[in-house]
């Protein structure tokens, strides 16, 4: 399993302070992808998967607030931190209502940026990677309920990530369906109709192949159960 840096999307307009902010933070070991459109920005961070967003409130296309406030509506545990202007109050407390996480007043520094970058990650439990694992270059992140190769970004459900971890968890061992039931459904009856486990597989699978069409992560075992391909195991 190799591990995955953490991921910032920074949406500034000002093509200077957008490069300085990147470099900074790669420098710093972050993956990070940068834009200078409100639109742009809004569509990227939820096509992708990202940690961290770092949006700035004046933006051409759609400002800052309106950025911060349809993305909360569908990423509600997104992470957002604001780059407001020096001295106003305003900004702050607009930015705050529409759902960002904490901001920074320009002109800032670079070690209050990287202290706020820092302390949000830590808050939000995204920056030591327990949550995240890395398989066949596609990452699922178990706090966002997402997984993402490169720009890519899917939404899994719950179980589904659980199906994904409990197999992490057990491999290369075979699991069976009855024991996907008790462990991720909570089903302690192996009489229980084991469809459901293979109705989850395949939507998961489908899911996973807008990713890496290639790649078959969950192999069936006839008449045992799944189990991760084991070329996934021998990365990293």
């Amino acid at each position: 399993m190799a591990e995955a840096k953490t991921r910032i999307l920074v949406v500034e307009d000002d093509t200077a302070i957008l490069g300085g902010l990147v470099d900074l933070l790669v420098f710093h070991g972050y993956e990070v992808e940068g834009v200078e459109d409100g639109e742009i920005g809004l569509e990227r961070a939820l096509e992708g998967c990202f940690e961290l967003v770092l949006l700035d409130v004046m933006l051409p296309g759609m400002d800052g607030f309106s950025v911060c406030e349809a993305l909360r509506k569908r990423r509600p545990s997104q992470a957002v931190l604001m780059l407001t202007a020096k001295g106003s109050e305003e900004d702050v407390v607009r930015g705050l209502k529409t759902g960002a996480d904490d901001y920074v007043t320009k002109p800032f520094s670079i070690g209050e940026l990287l202290a706020r970058v820092e302390a949000l990650l830590r808050r939000t439990g995204k920056p030591g990677g327990q949550e995240r694992l890395a398989l066949g270059g596609v990452v699922f992140d178990s706090a966002a309920l997402t997984a993402s190769e490169g720009s890519n970004c899917v939404d899994l459900t719950r179980r589904e990530m659980d199906i994904i971890l409990h197999l992490h968890a057990k491999a290369p061992a075979i699991v069976s369906r009855q024991e996907l039931l008790a462990q991720v459904w909570g089903y302690g009856d192996a009489d229980i109709e084991t469809r459901t486990v293979d109705s989850h597989v395949v939507k998961l699978r489908r899911k996973l192949e807008q990713l890496d069409s290639a790649m078959q992560f969950i192999v069936t075992v006839r008449g045992e159960g799944y189990r991760l391909a084991p070329e996934l195991l021998s990365e990293g």
